[in-house]
Order: structure tokens, then sequence, then C-alpha cells
């Protein structure tokens, strides 16, 4: 259990470690069948609570590129899953991650396709530290690897604009997130490298609540994400007792 809900220290937000096992698997974050398979499977419910919760948030018009105009900041962008739909979607995006290898890959695979994302080997504390906010700031797939979450979180609410909207996907920490995220993905199917993930980082959504609430966030819309084994897909729903997203916006 999570001891105390304050943060400890913004040097405490990376965990090396976390970081060199993402660095070494660089080169697979676009092969569909690969290590990364199960963010190529949910990255299309994810994309789908993004940009409606954008254009709720925002009063935006739906259509081919609804994030026209907006600036978005993508944290822990990997090879760019998302920072690349993001980008199609109108968006002016940055992606940022403190792997270089990460960043490469994201960038090469970018650029062929004339896609202007700017990416950038850095932490967000860096950006903060520089002044920067954005319209909306996503993180997916990132908190259950941080050591402490309360600090990270407001270290991101802190790159949001007044009025602006995060973004955030994670796990639930409970008996059956650790039964299918960790014993069934990591040691049965082997949809993910065994150790990707710690259970006792998972965080729970009442948790999460109060992170954003003492980061000067607005209190969270949550969804969950659950996967239909007979369709082979994944779907939004009520249910969030292992993955689930959230969004929160930072008062004007």
């Amino acid at each position: 259990m999570i001891e105390t809900l304050e943060p400890k220290s913004a040097k405490s937000n990376i965990d090396d470690a976390e970081v060199a096992r993402f660095r070494a698997i660089a080169a697979e974050w676009w092969d569909p069948h690969g290590k990364f398979r199960p963010l190529h499977q949910i990255g299309p419910v994810r994309l789908e609570f993004i940009r409606d919760e954008l254009i709720r948030h925002f009063g935006l018009k739906s259509g081919l590129k609804p994030f026209a105009g907006l600036r978005l900041l993508d944290i822990g962008c990997g090879g760019g899953l998302i920072s690349e739909p993001l980008t199609r979607l109108g968006g002016s995006v940055t992606g940022i991650d403190p792997g270089a290898e990460n960043v490469a890959i994201a960038r090469a695979h970018a650029e062929p396709q004339g896609l202007a994302i700017d990416y950038r080997a850095v932490t967000a504390e860096d950006l903060v530290a520089a002044g920067e906010q954005f319209d909306a700031v996503v993180c997916l797939e990132v908190v259950e690897h941080v050591p402490d979450v309360g600090a990270f979180l407001k270290t991101c609410a802190a790159l949001v604009r007044p009025g602006g909207l995060m973004v955030l996907s994670t796990i639930n920490r409970t008996l059956k997130s650790y039964a299918l995220a960790i014993v069934a993905a990591e040691y049965v199917l082997g949809w993910l490298p065994r150790g990707t993930h710690q259970w006792d980082r998972f965080v729970m959504p009442d948790e999460m609540a109060r992170y954003l609430a003492n980061a000067g966030m607005s209190a969270p819309r949550f969804s969950g994400m659950v996967y239909a084994p007979l369709r082979d897909e994944w779907k939004l729903t009520p249910d969030t007792d292992v993955n689930y997203l959230a969004s929160s916006a930072r008062p004007v």
C-alpha cells in the first residue's frame, strides 16, 4: 500500500532501471507482434478516450482534424505510438521520453510520413524548468513505472495551462490486476516481458483522484479498458478493476 500521497522529491521520479528496460527494446516499438503488442492493441481505445475528452472539454468540432490549434504534450512517448495519431488529428505535438533510443525510433518513424512532431529526449521536470505549458498533456502507461506518483503528477499538472486538460492511463492495484496484468500477461500469455510491471506501483482510482487534487487538478473522469478475448479487441467500459483512463482539468 502507498504510505503517503504527498510527494517525496522530484529527484525520485525517474527510475533508471525502468528507463533502461524500455531503451533496451526500443527497436521493437513499431512491431505490432513484438514486445509492445499490448500497446498496439489498446491504442484505438486510448485514442478514442483522448479524442472524446478533448472534444468535450474544449468544445471542439468533430472531424478529421479536431485538434487543430491545440498544443499537446505526450509524456513518456516511447516510439510515438500516440504522438503520431494525435498529430494526424491536427494537434501540434511535443513528445518527450528520457530514453534517447526511444526518441530516435520515434523520429525515424515519423519523418518519412511527413509528421512534424517535436520529439525531445528530456524529462517533464526539464519542461517545467523551462516554463513550458500545453493545452493538453497526455501520459499513458507511465505512472505505474514512477516511484513517486504524487510528485510526478504535480510536475505533469504544472505543464497544463490554466483551462487545459490532462489525460492519463494506468493499472489499478487489485488482485484482479495482479492476476491479469502480471501473471497472465507476463508469465502465461507472454504478452509483455517478465518484470515489466511491479504490482505495488499500480495506482487505485481513488488514489489517482487524491494525487490530482493535491496537484491542483479537478476531480477526474474515469473509464475502464477491458479485453474481449472472443473478438481479440479492447473496449471502453465502466469497469476500472484493471486498466483504466482518467481525464482531469486544470482550473482557470
